[in-house]
């Protein structure tokens, strides 16, 4: 049996062991393993120029990727040009050809290549191997996902969150505010904190006097998870949908380390970075619709929360270096979403073996 195996029985099941948040190997590997075959989150469609360069995964992986628009669509291209290496675009721009500012090579929006100098006698020039390489990618609700190697398809990852919000405008979003956090603790601790209601009552008292704990909710899919918030007190009429029946945010996590957080205001979209096996980012991206509900609500006081959780997060990533701490247990009833977590990371390190 593998050391990182989690049974499919979360009543018999044991959570990862100690030694996948603090051994600098399991880090790297599930860098590979997890996170290069994954979706991340890249940016939103109408805040793009024809050319605009991104640091895919920044501070782990560090892929650089570029996003043209280009015959009605954006693509996720490779950033180094294939002549030798160097990085074609550093800033946002919005010209026709991509330019290599070394030795003059040219590639058209779509990748392919348009010219390079002084290459007459060079035999069987360009091949394929010469455009810039497409990664996949994906626009949902306007906002760009791509990744490397997915394994997983794109449909899987969002059917059940549009599903669940029917009746949400995204269109109506505008980017009001990013922010980035610096958390001293491995990524997957933050993710499974995210993934349970179980620690609300206890690390967040105003959010616990907003949010009804008897009827949180989680609903688990094949690469994502579901948890719905309901308010203590109903609003009535006074939210549209998705945000009806007392339903006062929608917190959906896409695997690895993206979260989708509803609000009757708008969406936060949470990006945990890796940076070490014991540093995480946390870039958040605030997206409102409506301004006068910015301040109402679970979704009224983002900041507060997650100082909450980082320092309940740090506090468990100096604790699970204990000598006497190795694997825990989990609720049945209560943390399903972190448990489901851990069975993901366990297939893909497994299958990465």
């Amino acid at each position: 049996m593998s050391r990182f195996e989690i049974d499919s029985d979360i009543r018999k099941a044991r959570t990862l062991p100690s030694e996948f948040y603090t051994d600098p190997v399991w880090y790297h590997r599930s860098l590979e393993a997890v996170f290069a075959r994954s979706w991340q989150f890249v940016s939103r469609i109408d805040s793009l120029n024809s050319t605009t360069p991104h640091n895919l995964m920044e501070g782990s992986l560090n892929e650089p990727v570029v996003l043209t628009r280009h015959g009605g669509r954006v693509r996720v291209l490779s950033n180094v040009c294939t002549h030798r290496g160097n990085i074609l675009v550093d800033q946002p721009q919005d010209f026709d050809l991509i330019q290599c500012g070394y030795h003059g090579r040219k590639f058209a929006r779509d990748g392919s290549i348009v010219s390079m100098p002084e290459f007459e006698q060079v035999e069987c020039f360009p091949g394929p191997e010469d455009d810039l390489h497409e990664y996949a990618s994906a626009d949902w609700n306007g906002f760009v996902f791509a990744g490397i190697d997915p394994i997983s398809k794109v449909e899987a990852l969002f059917g059940p969150l549009d599903n669940a919000s029917e009746g949400f405008v995204y269109e109506s979003l505008k980017l009001a505010s990013t922010r980035s956090y610096k958390v001293s603790a491995h990524w997957a601790l933050y993710c499974e904190n995210y993934l349970e209601g179980f620690h609300i009552p206890y690390v967040h008292p105003d959010l616990n006097r907003l949010l009804d704990f008897s009827s949180y909710s989680t609903d688990l899919f094949e690469w994502s998870s579901l948890q719905t918030g309901r308010a203590r007190t109903n609003h009535g009429s006074t939210y549209t949908p998705p945000f009806t029946d007392g339903i006062e945010a929608l917190y959906y996590f896409v695997f690895p380390n993206t979260m989708l957080n509803l609000y009757p205001w708008g969406l936060s979209i949470n990006q945990v970075l890796p940076l070490s096996e014991a540093e995480t980012e946390v870039r958040y991206f605030t997206f409102v619709s409506d301004g006068a509900l910015v301040n109402k609500g679970a979704g009224g006081d983002l900041d507060t929360v997650e100082l909450e959780d980082q320092r309940v997060v740090e506090s468990v990533q100096k604790g699970i270096r204990s000598r006497f701490y190795d694997r825990g247990r989990y609720s049945p009833l209560k943390e399903t979403g972190t448990h489901h977590f851990h069975r993901l990371i366990a297939s893909c390190l497994g299958e990465f073996e």
